[in-house]
């Protein structure tokens, strides 16, 4: 056995088997594969096999069609047969809410060059008839959808690797992994000591155990997972007479997924009766076993599936297959490089190996060889959680996921399980005053507060909700009077040193202000990417506060820990620092009456300590609402008496709190983006606007400099607009194709309703010479085309008088 190797994978499953290949692809050829057993033992052996490109976020969806376009790539390089089937898909809606979420999915697609389509019931039973479409409105077809030979697959994964270089070592169980002083690993193994520059965690069902040798948690849980194979079906012998094949089905309403097997047919279930397994580890001895039979916990699933395929009921049972996979406590696969452990990479939690495990092994293998990868993979990265996940949180989660699977994924929703688990100060008043919640990062924060008889629940829709006209309320009191809502959703950094300055002039593409001042920021990737979107506050000569999303937290940290410098110390203050921002005409007025520092100076962009009420704060002349506001910042163990001063001081005022559904309406009004809707690693500082905040004179090479200055010499091709849409009861959520001439050219990245204008608003990228005041196109937004004009001027304050004045 070889002892050195640039890449240790740990985990020889299908997605172990795709980042070597993936790697060796990309150039790398002295990489290494370990496994305790042999290929594909774990979940890989016993999967349904079955893939399919649908999937909510846009990115997993184009990786999810990169992995099936790659099986025939696989079989030429190899000479060795996936077993591909490609039969198509159809996903059934037997309601509006499923339909509705059908048609988004296929609004989607379109600008994505996925050749889906929604059909009928009549064409339904055309491509699947053993369906009974009684009660169905439609569906989405898919051609794309199949099924192919796991083992097949896998083993063609692994010559494919071997062809390029890398070496595969089974029949070895790994022990430890104990990093070295200077980032690289030493993976001891059975058959002795392997030193690693990478350790990527590929581990399936042993993941938890595997990340624990090196001091990781990963927040994964293995779930019992059952299907049935049928004997021979006279229906399914008759397609193959005709030498046609079934297609699959996916039938949401009965939480079932089914396809031919052979000359029967093979049905699986996410039932709700959901367990669990090895909720304390996976045994090491685990590998090629399946777990007993347990039909009771499907029985309610089974007998909806006779009546959906009535073939199934006068089919014979010919096998059961009933065995464990892992899912994350989203359902997305954790991917990439472990905050705070250089050289160890993690791949696993990918519930759909045969989906997504070539997308997951290509973004992977790109992040590791070529330091970032070609699309956003936020969906799936492993610092999407951070360190306050438990595996008390993980495992309810994952429970809830699984029960959801094939529910209907509305924009809205929050899902109750765990929760809640994260609460500031303020939760037991905010829910007093009858807050409905929603969640970001582990911690719950007020979407909008309920009055009166109103529920204390939204509803999930894809269509206004009703926390419509709560939201204009809260709306309406910020834009009239004064709003107050908390900060602790922003994630916050303190950077301390005396190469602060010139660091985060690398760091960051910006102007990095003076004292007491503030800056707007993008924080670029290498390729001229949106790793980030900051406010810069300068608290002194050496010492800086930054502020972005809250959920970005140990992604950003990960990225500033990389570009570390000796000079410098960069805290995670999120948690220590907390408050409030007020907003609104009236909000100098209450920052007045509950402080006697002369604040009424602060210009728009300054910064100044003071004391409100008792406490000690730092106050921001700053708004997210594009209106007159401050956010103020202090201790959390003092934020209630903060809350108190401020509440008697704005009670004159007609203050009023307000939740995250009024304020993502408020920034429509000024077409303010926000992140991972308009500013992501998708985009660039060109297409997206965030180019005005660059400061192309500053004599520092920051990173991303290259890249920028080429998109700036060129002109981005595509320019980020908004659009007043003639909507009806549904408005924009994101990724809503955007025709012109009768073509899609373009797509929404967020859009909602600005209660202030009484508009539909919509956000997204089109030509840039198309992007011009006036422009009429069409969104497509649930099936239906909108008609929607291009504007130029915001909605609110347009000169910014109010916001800066």
């Amino acid at each position: 056995m070889q002892t050195t190797t640039r890449v240790a994978v740990i985990g020889g499953g299908v997605v172990g088997c795709s980042v070597l290949y993936h790697l060796t692809k990309l150039g790398w050829s002295d990489v290494m594969l370990i496994d305790r057993s042999d290929l594909t033992s774990g979940s890989t052996w016993h999967a349904a096999g079955g893939f399919h490109t649908l999937n909510g976020d846009t990115n997993m969806a184009a990786l999810q069609g990169y992995t099936i376009r790659l099986y025939k790539e696989l079989e030429e390089i190899t000479g060795l047969s996936c077993g591909l089937h490609h039969v198509g898909g159809v996903t059934l809606a037997d309601n509006r809410d499923r339909f509705d979420m059908l048609l988004a999915e296929r609004a989607k697609h379109r600008y994505m060059g996925l050749e889906t389509e929604i059909v009928g019931p009549e064409e339904i039973a055309r491509i699947a008839p053993v369906t009974d479409v009684t009660g169905v409105i439609g569906a989405l077809y898919d051609p794309l959808d199949g099924h192919l030979d796991p083992s097949g697959t896998t083993h063609a994964y692994a010559r494919a690797a071997r062809l390029g270089g890398a070496t595969i070592e089974t029949h070895c169980k790994v022990l430890e992994t104990k990093p070295r002083a200077d980032g690289t690993w030493d993976v001891v193994t059975e058959k002795g000591t392997i030193h690693a520059e990478h350790v990527v965690n590929a581990a399936g069902l042993w993941a938890r155990e595997v990340g624990a040798m090196a001091g990781v948690y990963l927040p994964l849980h293995p779930m019992e997972h059952q299907y049935v194979v049928t004997d021979e079906v006279p229906e399914i012998v008759e397609i193959i007479e005709g030498g046609e094949e079934h297609p699959h089905v996916m039938d949401p309403a009965g939480e079932s997924y089914l396809r031919q097997e052979g000359r029967g047919l093979c049905i699986g279930f996410y039932e709700q009766r959901a367990k669990p397994w090895a909720v304390d580890g996976t045994p090491w001895e685990f590998g090629h076993e399946l777990l007993p039979d347990d039909l009771d916990k499907i029985e309610d699933s089974i007998a909806f599936a006779y009546r959906r395929f009535p073939a199934l009921e006068r089919a014979g049972v010919k096998s059961v297959i009933h065995g464990p996979f892992t899912f994350a406590p989203d359902g997305n696969p954790l991917v990439g490089p472990v905050p705070g452990m250089p050289g160890y990479w993690s791949a696993c939690g990918v519930m759909a190996g045969f989906s997504q495990g070539g997308g997951v092994g290509l973004m992977l293998a790109q992040w590791m060889v070529e330091g970032e990868c070609e699309r956003d993979v936020t969906a799936m990265d492993v610092a999407r959680f951070g360190d306050w996940i438990t595996p008390g949180y993980t495992l309810p989660k994952v429970v809830e996921n699984y029960r959801h699977r094939f529910s209907v994924a509305y924009p809205n929703e929050e899902l109750p399980a765990a929760r809640p688990f994260r609460q500031t100060p303020m939760y037991d008043v905010f829910d007093r005053l009858g807050a409905v919640w929603g969640h970001q990062f582990g911690l719950e924060v007020v979407n909008y507060f309920a009055e009166g008889d109103e529920p204390r629940y939204e509803t999930p829709s894809f269509r206004r909700s009703n926390a419509h006209h709560a939201a204009a309320r809260e709306v309406r009191a910020v834009r009239e009077n004064v709003g107050i809502n908390e900060v602790h959703n922003f994630g916050k950094y303190l950077v301390t040193g005396a190469g602060a300055r010139d660091w985060l002039d690398r760091i960051m593409a910006g102007r990095i202000p003076r004292p007491g001042r503030l800056s707007l920021t993008p924080m670029l990737s290498p390729n001229g990417r949106l790793i980030g979107d900051f406010t810069v506050s300068c608290l002194g000569p050496e010492a800086f506060q930054l502020t972005a999303s809250y959920g970005a937290q140990a992604v950003h940290m990960r990225w500033f820990q990389k570009n570390e410098a000796d000079d410098v110390r960069v805290e995670n203050i999120s948690d220590r620092l907390n408050g409030f921002q007020i907003a609104g005409p009236r909000a100098r007025d209450v920052l007045l009456a509950a402080t006697r520092a002369p604040l009424d100076e602060m210009r728009f962009m300054d910064l100044r300590h003071a004391t409100i009420g008792m406490v000690d704060c730092l106050v921001q002349r700053v708004s997210y609402t594009g209106d007159l506001g401050y956010e103020i910042y202090c201790d959390p163990m003092a934020q209630r008496a903060l809350w108190d001063a401020l509440s008697a001081a704005g009670e004159p005022h007609g203050m009023r709190p307000f939740g995250m559904r009024a304020m993502m309406s408020l920034r429509l009004d000024k077409f303010f983006g926000s992140w991972l809707g308009e500013f992501s690693p998708d985009y660039t500082p060109g297409e997206t606007g965030m180019d005005r905040f660059i400061q192309w004179s500053k004599n520092a090479d920051f990173i991303g400099r290259a890249a920028a200055e080429a998109e700036r010499a060129e002109s981005a091709a595509r320019r980020l607009c908004a659009f007043q849409v003639d909507a009806l009861d549904a408005d924009v959520a994101g990724y809503e194709p955007i025709w012109m001439g009768g073509a899609v050219k373009g797509f929404c990245t967020t859009g909602g309703y600005s209660h202030h204008a009484q508009k539909s608003i919509a956000l997204g990228l089109i030509p840039r010479e198309a992007a011009e005041d006036g422009l009429q196109v069409e969104i497509e937004i649930l099936g239906e085309m909108r008609p929607a004009t291009l504007l130029t001027e915001p909605l609110f304050d347009a000169d910014g008088a109010r916001m800066r004045g």
